[in-house]
């Protein structure tokens, strides 16, 4: 087992698909501008070495994830505060030995939402790259938006459309349906799932389905968190904190309308984050209250989960990857 306590209050990671590097955020409310680290990843010594970071231009850095040809990192600014840059979006250059270049370029979205306690002003919670590549998603929580870019060749972004959700929806995180047609949203603040139709050459998204996360005694006291896809791409997995349970969705291939299919018990408290392991068979629930990580067996034909009892002791877990 890797090991390092060189991140200050890691919260979200992104690993290159070979495993051999990862990126961290340190998200720290009292810090102005938050910073990302970039670690070297050896599997047959298991050691993390530290490579360098870069200042993430804005506060509460929320997200990050690498660019699918693997030469750019993208990371969301939540954004709290005042002082300090304050970008919503920011790209970064990966080095030949997996550092981060100074940043490429980076973008503020403005504007607000209709919960005061929430929606003061905009909160990128997560940045998502289309199955195609090329164009990118931010999930912004204090707009109700779904913002879309265009990544140049020299990390320029260029906006394309700013797809509005339910006033009040809260965007967290996204999920995309392998065949690249398909968007879901996991929306934190009314505790919905929505799925939308992609115009890929726009960036336009089209409300498709909405459909209530959790039972509706449970969701005055719920907050939504990650989102997950089966790898064939008919069943949805959301995480609850409060109801503490994995909703579970499947999907039309032809229409991308959803159907529950039922509320698995996470194994624990406060499911911040899931992975679902390559084969699909497995998913794991990082639930950051209970201290652990639990593992659900997950049936592919009807797409339930069932508690295997097995899990990893861990202190506050926010964030499961799993890589090949």
């Amino acid at each position: 087992m890797a090991e390092t306590g060189d991140v200050d209050n890691p919260t979200f990671l992104s690993v290159t698909p070979g495993g051999s590097h990862v990126y961290a955020n340190s998200e720290v409310f009292t810090w102005r501008e938050g910073v990302v680290s970039a670690y070297r990843f050896d599997r047959q010594t298991g050691t993390l070495s530290y490579i360098n970071k870069q200042p993430t231009l804005g506060s509460i850095t929320a997200h990050n994830t690498v660019t699918r040809d693997g030469t750019k990192l993208l990371v969301a600014n939540y954004g709290m505060g005042e002082g300090g840059p304050d970008r919503s979006l920011v790209v970064y250059g990966l080095r030949d030995d997996g550092g981060l270049t100074a940043p490429l370029s980076s973008v503020a979205h403005s504007g607000t939402g209709p919960d005061a306690a929430r929606q003061e002003r905009p909160h990128a919670h997560s940045v998502t790259e289309t199955i195609a590549g090329g164009v990118t998603m931010v999930a912004d929580l204090g707009i109700d938006r779904l913002v879309s870019y265009r990544i140049g060749p020299d990390g320029g972004l260029t906006r394309l459309a700013e797809s509005a959700l339910a006033p009040g929806a809260g965007p967290r995180h996204v999920a995309l349906h392998p065949g690249g047609r398909f968007v879901f949203v996991m929306n934190e603040l009314d505790s919905t799932v929505v799925s939308l139709a992609l115009d890929e050459a726009s960036g336009r998204l089209t409300e498709i389905d909405t459909k209530p996360a959790v039972p509706a005694a449970a969701r005055d006291g719920n907050h939504c968190a990650d989102i997950q896809i089966s790898p064939d791409g008919r069943f949805l997995y959301g995480s609850n904190r409060g109801h503490d349970s994995v909703v579970v969705f499947s999907v039309d291939q032809q229409t991308g309308t959803l159907a529950l299919v039922d509320h698995a018990p996470c194994g624990g408290a406060t499911p911040r984050n899931l992975a679902l392991t390559p084969s699909g068979r497995h998913l794991f629930s990082a639930n950051q209250n209970a201290d652990r990580i639990s593992i659900l067996a997950r049936d592919a034909a009807t797409g339930r989960l069932t508690d295997t009892g097995r899990f990893i002791d861990i202190g506050t877990p926010m964030c499961v990857k799993i890589v090949r």
